[in-house]
């Protein structure tokens, strides 16, 4: 699920922001090609609810790498789009909602934080009973069968 979660994230900014943006989901050790945007889950937690339902809280943090001798004034406007954009996405068709949205600003680099918490189920495998066959018995001269 939390894979899907940032492939909404990822065509909302794409959306959003144009090709001209790249978007890694996964750590870059050199290359980082600017402007660009990074996505990573950080501190997920998950709380058992009733029965077999659980509540996943899922903070993303959505960070921005400027490409301009104008960081702080792109980091305000994409900020800006960031609001918008990211209030909701789409995962697995259905729309999902972003919460406690909110951004800073770090030596030039933009971080966003959004939640996008989710109650899930459970999924509980179960076995079906296997057919049992019950003996003929015979009783007092009659049969059952």
């Amino acid at each position: 699920m939390l894979n899907k979660i940032i492939d909404g994230i990822s065509v909302k900014l794409n959306e959003t922001f144009g090709d001209g943006y790249r978007i890694y989901t996964e750590s870059v050790k050199q290359g980082l090609k600017e402007p660009c945007f990074f996505i990573q889950l950080v501190n997920p937690g998950n709380k058992e609810l009733l029965n077999i339902r659980f509540k996943r809280n899922n903070l993303f943090v959505i960070q921005y790498f400027p490409a301009t001798d104008k960081p702080k004034a792109e980091c305000n406007n994409v900020l800006d789009a960031l609001f918008i954009a990211l209030e909701e996405i789409t995962v697995d068709g259905d729309p999902q909602r972003g919460i406690n949205r909110r951004g800073e600003m770090v030596n030039g680099v933009l971080s966003f934080f959004v939640n996008y918490n989710m109650v899930l189920k459970k999924v509980k495998e179960e076995t079906p009973m296997e057919t049992l066959e019950l003996p003929k018995i015979k009783t007092k001269g009659k049969s059952n069968g």
